[in-house]
């Protein structure tokens, strides 16, 4: 079977996006991408995570053609194709339908810098795509443009839900549980007040610390913040 290993990965992470709590029924997607072929395993449409096999898991080029399936990829599979033609970086993306990013995402409230933890994704705020249809080429477009806007390894979409992108598939589900975590302090500090947002002065100094934070990994890449 074409790229088994990697299209494993992605049932294992799907699984875990359900326990975890990220997602609920079959909503959102997990993909990973192989720069020696080009190629991109994504979940397939429609099938519930628990039930999903390696074999489900859709082999397509970035152009959205299926190399190796016999199942329909999810509906996103050009909002993940994004990621890999615009960040060289990206190895990995996970899509969820999480409670509190997308509450701030149906509200047109950008995911910012109310915890310093924020600081895995790169950034000081998390910035929101404009809304479009889910699936279309559109959206996938709107991502694009925001991708070339911003260094942030996470994006709200409006009355959507949010999406986060890694050089593994580790990395960038730590990101997406990052984004969960900041999204629910700040709705609960939005709740009783207004958040006091740290400068980007004070994210900048966060950012680089984090660049020393935790032990060396083995690949010689430094583990990033407590989510990852």
């Amino acid at each position: 079977m074409l790229l088994e290993e990697m299209r494993q990965k992605v049932v294992d992470y799907g699984n875990q996006l359900i326990s975890s709590g990220l997602t609920i029924g079959t909503a959102g997607n997990i993909s990973m991408y192989d720069p020696e072929t080009g190629y991109m395993v994504i979940s397939p449409s429609g099938i519930p995570y628990a039930k999903t096999t390696a074999e489900d898991v859709v082999v397509m080029d970035l152009q959205g053609n299926i190399v190796d399936s016999n199942r329909t990829p999810s509906s996103e599979h050009s909002l993940h194709a994004a990621f890999y033609l615009e960040k060289p970086d990206a190895r990995a993306v996970v899509h969820a339908h999480s409670m509190y990013c997308t509450t701030l995402a149906c509200a047109g409230v950008d995911l910012k810098a109310t915890h310093y933890a924020i600081a895995d994704t790169g950034v000081a705020t998390v910035p929101t795509v404009p809304y479009e249809t889910y699936g279309t080429p559109e959206l996938a477009d709107e991502v694009r443009k925001c991708l070339r806007e911003s260094d942030s390894k996470a994006l709200l979409m409006a009355n959507h839900g949010m999406v986060a992108y890694g050089d593994s598939l580790e990395k960038a589900f730590a990101i997406a549980n990052t984004c969960e975590w900041c999204a629910q302090v700040q709705w609960r500090a939005m709740a009783i007040s207004t958040p006091n947002v740290l400068s980007d002065e004070q994210m900048a100094e966060v950012i680089e610390h984090y660049k020393t934070y935790g032990q060396a990994k083995e690949d010689g890449k430094q583990s990033q913040g407590y989510f990852g």
